[in-house]
């Protein structure tokens, strides 16, 4: 077998499927990446066995279909370091494959692509049509609240839950939460609820391009699947109950804080760096009209911030984690942000103002 393309055409769906592809891993051939031809179309395959990615090029017809695997990492640094606007030939020879570009030569070990594992065949169950922006915009709203390495493995994932018309990812990791919401042009007429991986969630985002070009995702028994115009990505799920989020949505908080988002995240931000390191707790002070920030470390330094606030209740007084608010204020879009709280015991629930496709919910903390 041999096959010519340039090394631009090669090099971008290498890169889109080599996020699925694990470097250091008990099976040898989940280093490689998968090549294949068939019907005028270069595919590549990336694997760990929980997620694949699946990217195609055109090349010319008269290539005869074949298949060989390549080590991934390798493959993805040669191509980086070879000139733009080169030539990439690929030669079969035994147990090797050559890899040439004007004076440049690379011989690579292969592994036989029988061996190359594929996520089982399964029926989708669900489809939905959306727009790349309006799935971006989904989950860059909650990724940050999922866990990471949390014993309860239900939490290291977003939940993808489907409500007839209504689409939601709502993320975890126990000390916060966020939700955000879709109505879809068209009732998908069932309801359902997954929960997709974080390697899989960071994933999508890094691959979706943000514009209104449409994708069509599948959820099976089992599996979630992305067909974009550029990849094809399967997940398998997390096997395991979401948390009801339902129930801990504040309720009854009589007290509304609206203040400008910009100069909130720029006092929080301030304040941040003389919080304590680990534990980063700040205290936040409401009065009429303003809110004061303050936080101090083990080093006995302190930082304080006044900022105006529309509030007219009664003072109150309550701790958070000032990364997790943090995490909401750069996440949100709007001019101004809403508070609601009750009492300093209970969750604060926070939205932008004008806002309601999505909502944090943050755990106060005693300082």
């Amino acid at each position: 077998m041999q096959i010519t393309i340039s090394r631009d055409q090669f090099l971008k769906p290498l890169m889109q499927v080599s996020g699925a592809i694990e470097r250091k891993h008990t099976l040898p051939i989940l280093s490689n990446v998968l090549l294949e031809v068939k019907q005028g179309k270069l595919f590549f395959t990336g694997t760990d066995l929980e997620i694949e990615l699946i990217a195609a090029v055109d090349i010319p017809s008269d290539v005869s279909d074949c298949q060989l695997t390549l080590p991934a990492k390798k493959l993805l640094d040669i191509c980086k370091s070879l000139p733009d606007g080169c030539d990439i030939t690929l030669t079969t020879q035994e147990t090797q494959v050559l890899l040439t570009s004007g004076k440049s030569r690379f011989s690579l070990a292969t592994l036989a692509a029988e061996d190359f594992p594929n996520l089982e065949q399964w029926d989708s169950e669900v489809e939905i049509i959306l727009s790349r922006l309006e799935l971006r915009k989904l989950l860059e709203s909650t990724h940050f609240s999922m866990a990471n390495q949390d014993v309860r493995y239900y939490l290291n994932g977003m939940s993808f839950e489907v409500d007839n018309s209504e689409l939601k990812t709502v993320a975890t990791d126990g000390h916060r939460l966020a939700l955000a919401q879709k109505q879809l042009t068209a009732s998908t007429q069932t309801q359902r609820q997954i929960i997709i991986p974080r390697k899989g969630v960071q994933e999508i985002m890094r691959l979706l391009i943000v514009d209104d070009s449409e994708i069509k995702i599948q959820l099976g028994e089992n599996h979630f699947r992305l067909i974009d115009q550029e990849f094809i990505f399967t997940s398998k799920l997390v096997d395991g109950r979401f948390p009801d989020y339902r129930r801990v949505l504040p309720r009854g908080g009589d007290k509304q804080v609206i203040a400008n988002r910009e100069w909130l995240r720029s006092a929080f931000s301030r304040v941040s760096i003389l919080s304590n390191e680990k534990f980063r707790g700040v205290r936040l002070n409401f009065s009429a009209g303003e809110l004061k920030i303050s936080a101090n470390n083990p080093e006995q330094e302190q930082a304080e911030e006044v900022v105006e606030v529309m509030y007219d209740g009664p003072d109150l007084e309550i701790g958070f984690n000032v990364s997790y608010v943090l995490d909401v204020l750069n996440t949100l879009k709007t001019d101004d942000v809403l508070f609601t709280l009750s009492d300093s015991n209970s969750s604060a629930l926070v939205e932008g103002q004008g806002d309601d496709e999505a909502m944090y919910v943050v755990m106060p903390m005693r300082l």
